[in-house]
């Protein structure tokens, strides 16, 4: 990933999570929502069910605790919109994402965030899947300009709509970052308008 703002490239190891429909309710319990800031809530991304797998979940499989990449399958982050989900996958570790689709709103979480979403066919999900069960070291490149994910000799197209992809190679998806940058500009416009100092005695 770039060290700036703008994502180009995500490239490290993979965590293959098979179902569809998985949703925010079990990416992120409603119990931890209570939490002031988003600090913490890594540790308890699939809480319940790491619990009920008793340590056989994939966020708890030790081949894949220094992943940044997760396979995903069909309608990924569906359910509530609450942006803890995305939030405590990302502190968790995770810097991109590959799945056959995504809820709408769990999309535009990931994109606010500056952690892109990106769109593979069902067989390439599955084969990718396959290959980094087989082989947890296997590194995967999402080339977000490019739109393509590699994977060893392993290689496919991705979707991601150009508005999205701008964004982000942009680095313009920071939108509470671009306020503070533009801060001298803003203060200039404020300055400017007529109706600033309307009211005052």
């Amino acid at each position: 990933m770039s060290t700036n703002s703008q994502i180009t490239n995500v490239t490290g190891h993979a965590l293959p999570l098979v179902g569809n429909d998985i949703d925010t309710d079990r990416i992120i319990p409603a119990r931890f929502l209570k939490c002031v800031t988003f600090d913490g809530l890594g540790e308890h991304v699939f809480a319940d069910d790491r619990s009920q797998l008793d340590g056989k979940h994939a966020f708890d499989q030790p081949q894949y605790q220094d992943a940044t990449v997760l396979l995903v399958n069909r309608n990924f982050g569906c359910g509530s919109s609450r942006e803890h989900a995305p939030q405590a996958i990302a502190r968790w570790g995770i810097q991109a994402i590959i799945g056959e689709s995504f809820a709408e709103i769990f999309f535009g979480n990931c994109l606010a965030m500056g952690v892109p979403c990106l769109v593979a066919e069902s067989e390439t999900v599955a084969a990718l899947q396959a290959k980094v069960e087989a082989d947890p070291n296997l590194q995967v490149s999402v080339d977000v300009t490019q739109r393509q994910v590699t994977c060893g000799d392993f290689s496919a197209a991705l979707t991601l709509a150009e508005g999205p992809q701008q964004m982000l190679t942009g680095g313009t998806w920071d939108a509470c970052g671009q306020l503070v940058a533009q801060a001298n500009s803003i203060a200039k416009t404020v300055e400017q308008l007529p109706y600033i100092g309307w009211g005052a005695a």
